[in-house]
């Protein structure tokens, strides 16, 4: 039965540290995450979980092209951990897909279902097989049956600063299409290389006090140029690194909610407002990217204003992309990203936090984990356990998650708000 006024709460949710996990299995990760997602939902009877959302982007580089949550969860079945005869739905967006499955997770309890649950794993470091052939394998992320429209609006673009877009198999297509629109943010609105590096130092800053972040040492702006250049304007220490990780979230009704006890009740995370949106193609600064059109509906469900955040987590896979996500998410005004970092307003102290646990560049980014990841370092801080990156009376957050390439916007959004309940 269809309950689209339902109240819709995280109930749980878990996540392992980030970082070059070569010797845990997919299995390894998840179960970690899953088993702190039914321990911080105090959930004794793992059956009582109605559905599952299961999502991964990388696992046909090691070998396994389908059914990947139903392979994953297979030993966690045998051990009576996961239930028998789970309905299993496995999902990949990109960068976005533990949206994706936290989405269907979300949506499901809106249709009537009690309690579902919403899991994303990546591994993308092997010590056996050179970062080359991951670097080789990512270039079938872009549009593989029609490259020339695909790449047609990155190629025009690089063109217009004397710049040719091409695939390398020893360069990374994120990081290049993420160069280019620095660039063209840097030309249209007079963002400097030392407002990215700004935010890059905040973030690596943050994470130090971050025991699940990949990276956790502090950088200076100077520290930040100096590193080595990626694809100019891009150093080394302003983009995010490849990290293993796991991440799951327990998401029920508000009846389910009321039958818990008042420790379960006490934590649980109202949904105040979530929802996706897709990408256009002619994309540009001025137009209703799919971030602004994502957020835009998220705080018109949630019936709030960017103003009435106490923090937000974005989808930095760089720090450029800090900049121009303030500005679509409307927590500055169009252009000044760049400047409304650099005066501290993104702080953990500041108007606004944002990255308060370093972020994708330094709490790391395993892919189809991140947006679970993102939702998991908001919870903690909603209930004031996030230790020294702690923001201080965080009632209200924002988690921002995008995934793929589509023209020059992002081809899929997520953003969701939580709620101390």
């Amino acid at each position: 039965m269809k309950r689209p006024d339902e109240r819709v709460y995280v109930i749980g949710i878990g996540a392992t540290p980030v970082g070059r996990h070569v010797d845990l299995s997919f299995t390894d990760l998840v179960q970690e995450a899953y088993t702190a997602a039914v321990t911080d939902a105090r959930l004794a009877d793992p059956d009582r979980i109605e559905a599952t959302w299961f999502a991964n982007v990388m696992m046909d580089f090691w070998g396994q092209r389908s059914m990947r949550g139903h392979a994953v969860m297979l030993p966690l079945i045998e051990e009576k951990h996961f239930p028998d005869g789970q309905r299993i739905t496995n999902v990949e967006g990109a960068c976005a897909s533990g949206s994706v499955a936290f989405h269907g997770a979300w949506s499901a309890v809106k249709r009537g279902a009690d309690l579902t649950l919403a899991v994303g794993v990546e591994k993308m470091n092997d010590a056996e097989r050179p970062g080359s052939e991951i670097l080789q394998w990512m270039e079938g992320v872009g549009n593989q049956l029609y490259p020339d429209a695909y790449y047609r609006p990155l190629r025009e673009l690089a063109a217009e600063f004397g710049l040719d877009f091409a695939l390398d198999a020893n360069r990374s297509f994120a990081m290049d299409y993420y160069a280019l629109l620095a660039l063209s943010h840097m030309r249209d609105y007079g963002t400097t290389a030392e407002h990215i590096a700004a935010a890059a130092a905040k973030n690596h800053t943050n994470a130090v006090g971050n025991p699940r972040a990949q990276y956790r040492f502090p950088m200076t702006v100077e520290e930040v140029l100096a590193d080595r250049t990626v694809v100019a304007p891009l150093t080394r220490a302003m983009c995010a690194p490849r990290g293993d990780g796991a991440a799951a979230a327990l998401v029920c009704s508000e009846g389910y909610l009321k039958q818990q006890p008042s420790e379960v009740q006490d934590r649980a995370l109202l949904v105040r407002g979530h929802s996706i949106a897709g990408g256009k193609l002619g994309g540009t600064w001025e137009s209703d990217r799919s971030t602004v059109r994502c957020a835009e509906q998220t705080f018109r469900m949630a019936g709030l204003t960017p103003q009435a955040l106490d923090l937000v987590e974005v989808h930095d896979a760089t720090a450029f992309a800090e900049m121009h996500l303030v500005e679509d998410l409307g927590l500055c005004p169009r252009g000044q990203g760049g400047p409304f970092t650099e005066s501290g307003a993104t702080a953990r102290d500041g108007q606004i936090p944002v990255n308060a646990s370093g972020g994708l560049v330094s709490r790391g980014h395993p892919i189809g984990a991140t947006g679970i990841i993102m939702l998991n370092e908001i919870a903690a801080q909603l209930r004031g356990e996030a230790g020294e990156c702690q923001v201080p009376d965080a009632r209200i957050a924002m988690a921002e998650n995008g995934g793929g390439v589509h023209g020059l916007d992002t081809a899929l959004c997520s953003t969701t708000i939580l709620q101390r309940a």
